[in-house]
């Protein structure tokens, strides 16, 4: 569920090709969320969907699923999120969706976003935006290629634009409780509040 507000922001923020991350613990409703608001892709764009088990729903005319796979019991014939990743990058997508980022992937689609595929989106299990940045850098760092920490930080607020928390309620109703902007500063990705859920309504303002 996700207030009017909360909707509009994002529909805006997706016309306008912004990057965005979705954070929240296991069974929050990101994959959900995630598919809903690909919806809003303009349907000359070629999408690209990346996922461990294909889960993801968009009905767009353009859109390639790439799905990965474990190795066989000899070991052999794995493709991992981090494969395929790269692959898309070479079949010319518009934009690339990541069901979830886990590991070292996370540096190869921050790099998708800042090289010409705007507007693209992805998740991964934080308890906060602040989290959720701060995760992101260290699976970032996962990568084979021994990137400084203050360079995955630069490239962390380079890509992203935008991160969207959501959480599962006593009642069991699973919600967008904010959205927040990352902004570039000094020290790295900073975060901005743009609108909270505070238990009955949406209110804006900064964290």
């Amino acid at each position: 569920r996700m207030d009017a507000g909360m909707l509009a922001l994002r529909r805006r923020a997706g016309r306008a090709r912004r990057n965005r991350l979705g954070s929240g613990g296991a069974g929050r409703g990101k994959t959900a969320t995630l598919a809903a608001l690909a919806a809003f892709v303009p349907p000359s764009e070629r999408v690209i969907t990346i996922e461990d088990a294909a889960e993801l729903r968009i009905t767009l005319p353009h859109v390639v699923r790439l799905e990965s796979r474990p190795p066989s019991l000899g070991g052999a014939g794995a493709v991992p999120i981090r494969a395929l990743v790269r692959n898309a990058l070479r079949m010319r997508p518009d934009r690339i969706v990541v069901g979830e980022v886990r590991g070292g992937e996370a540096l190869d689609m921050l790099t998708a976003m800042t090289t010409g595929h705007e507007g693209s989106l992805s998740t991964l299990n934080a308890s906060s935006p602040g989290d959720a940045i701060r995760r992101v850098q260290t699976l970032a760092l996962m990568g084979d290629l021994d990137l400084p920490y203050r360079a995955v930080s630069d490239q962390v607020a380079s890509a992203l634009d935008m991160v969207v928390h959501q959480a599962r309620h006593p009642d069991g109703a699973r919600r967008v409780v904010e959205i927040a902007a990352v902004r570039a500063s000094a020290d790295g990705p900073a975060l901005e509040s743009l609108v909270r859920w505070r238990g009955h309504v949406a209110t804006t303002g900064s964290s």
